[in-house]
């Protein structure tokens, strides 16, 4: 396999610089005063506006968490468990 010619390497370091810059300016381009929505602005001393059920939210992970222990715990129930380096498996 040939290397990588020293101008091909330079080109595609420039255009990452480029392409980095280009991104850099798009999240400087926002404004740090605070916007005029009417929802709610925190950086403005206004509470931010949450939406939803937070205990619902909360209730949702654990479950989440309990069911991917179990499945776990059952996947290494029903392959055996761990494999003891004796026996080659």
């Amino acid at each position: 396999m040939r290397p990588i010619p020293r101008r091909v390497r330079l080109a595609a370091l420039l255009l990452a610089l480029g392409v980095w810059l280009v991104a850099a300016g798009a999240v400087a381009a926002d404004s740090p005063l605070p916007s005029q929505d009417p929802i709610g602005d925190a950086r403005a001393g206004q509470e931010a506006s949450f939406v939803g059920n937070p205990g619902l939210a909360i209730a949702v992970v654990v479950v989440i968490a309990v069911a991917s222990v179990a499945v776990t715990l059952l996947w290494i129930r029903v392959t055996g468990g761990p494999a003891d380096p004796s026996e080659g498996r």
